[in-house]
């Protein structure tokens, strides 16, 4: 099948659809955790233990995965992952104690779905350079989608059916999708150009005279030098670390924590604080999008100033969330959290990519991913002790208080780059699509 412009459209709907369940899978262990807790009889620190297991997988995995993403068939390793992961999603659901979850849900999960995003976004960037922002925003939005309607989806079949029948479902769903992806997903296109370094790289004339260089022939040394000898990368690793600190506690605990707090049911702890959350951060990532990709282009800077400033006004937010007084000022927080977290992700890989060179996108993405989610695994186990020690409710809201500080220092991070490294590491790229 020749790859034409059209067809990426396809392709995005397709990784969207597979993002969602990416996301939606992992989502509704937080949002039946009291009934999973109750069920199988676990302590806050088993289950915060065990969501950071889940996140402390997918470190370990995904610089193997994105090694293997920039020598092998993308295409098969995205579905391959995706019916492998929804296959240990819907085994969750027989879980019958500690081990069952750890080993379905915390390892059998996470090692599927780390051989996702190494390979997704390098192929959703080769079919999108000039419309690379709002691809990325809109994948990124599905993800927003999944945690949405997952959170009222999985609280109401828990409710009339049991949590283990949201696994059921959520699995068999994914494995369907995953043999859509056998037929229609395609690999790069064979008309890929790699891209031109203004700091006139080594070996950067071979990848000029030969667009058709091949992307599967990577040094794994070289692709671990091209991320670690790469400042502004590293530094941009460092802000997306916060957001997946951040996210991963909210993603657990949220939802336990509205319950406990305001005394409110399951169905609205869990669906309506992954709603508000994610909704505005759904209308964040699609507006980011749409600015960065008219804006970027007379300001190359522009997708870190949009990074940067939504980490500093996205912390008051967590903050307040943690420390709301009231059912509506919670609502109002997690909102107002939600927006800014949108328009930071919207260039959380498209910022990256502006400069790491594609035949070493995999690779940059399973490392970045590493070390986000190898420091992020921590703060679901923090909150958890401190739910043990104070109590869920104090606890928590001392925890989701904490969580700011994160923000502020990813904040730093990504305006340090923005302002010293990042227009020694820019790479232009001629624009396929």
């Amino acid at each position: 099948m020749s790859s034409t412009p059209k067809y990426r459209w396809e392709l995005l709907a397709l990784l969207s659809c597979a993002f969602f369940f990416h996301q939606a899978d992992r989502a509704i262990f937080g949002v039946l955790l009291s009934s999973i807790k109750e069920d199988l009889k676990l302590s806050d620190d088993q289950l915060g233990f065990a969501a950071s297991v889940l996140f402390f997988t997918l470190a370990v995995m995904v610089p193997i995965a994105g090694y293997i993403a920039d020598r092998f068939s993308k295409k098969w390793i995205i579905t391959i992952s995706l019916i492998f992961w929804s296959f240990a999603t819907l085994l969750t659901g027989l879980a019958q104690g500690f081990a069952g979850i750890i080993l379905f849900r915390s390892v059998a999960t996470a090692g599927g779905e780390s051989f996702y995003a190494p390979s997704a976004y390098p192929l959703l960037a080769a079919y999108h350079t000039a419309t690379r922002s709002i691809a990325m925003a809109v994948h990124q939005a599905a993800l927003y989608a999944g945690l949405m309607f997952s959170g009222f989806l999985a609280a109401g079949i828990a409710h009339y059916f049991g949590w283990r029948g949201a696994f059921f479902l959520f699995g068999c769903c994914g494995i369907l999708l995953g043999g859509v992806f056998i037929f229609r997903l395609r690999d790069l296109p064979k008309n890929i150009i790699s891209s031109e370094n203004q700091s006139n790289q080594p070996n950067q004339s071979d990848q000029q005279t030969n667009p058709s260089l091949s992307l599967q022939k990577v040094s794994l040394q070289k692709a671990i030098s091209i991320f670690v000898r790469n400042p502004t990368v590293l530094l941009l690793t460092a802000g997306f670390t916060a957001i997946v600190f951040v996210n991963n506690a909210f993603v657990v605990w949220a939802p336990v924590f509205i319950e406990s707090k305001f005394s409110v049911s399951k169905i609205e702890a869990g669906g309506y604080v992954m709603l508000y959350h994610h909704l505005t951060a759904f209308c964040g990532i699609l507006c980011g999008g749409f600015l960065t990709d008219r804006l970027v282009v007379c300001f190359p800077r522009f997708r870190l100033f949009v990074q940067f400033s939504a980490m500093l006004l996205g912390a008051p937010a967590i903050y307040c969330f943690g420390m709301s007084g009231s059912l509506s000022a919670a609502w109002f927080a997690v909102a107002v959290f939600g927006l800014f977290r949108g328009f930071y992700e919207t260039n959380t890989h498209a910022a990256v990519f502006d400069t790491v060179e594609p035949q070493y996108r995999g690779m940059t993405v399973g490392l970045m991913t590493m070390t986000a989610f190898l420091i992020g695994s921590t703060s679901t186990i923090l909150l958890g002790r401190l739910s043990t020690i104070f109590g869920v409710k104090d606890g928590l809201s001392y925890g989701f208080a904490l969580l700011s500080v994160a923000y502020l220092i990813g904040a730093i991070a990504v305006f340090t780059a923005m302002t010293f490294t990042f227009h020694r590491n820019r790479i232009i790229e001629n624009h396929a699509f």
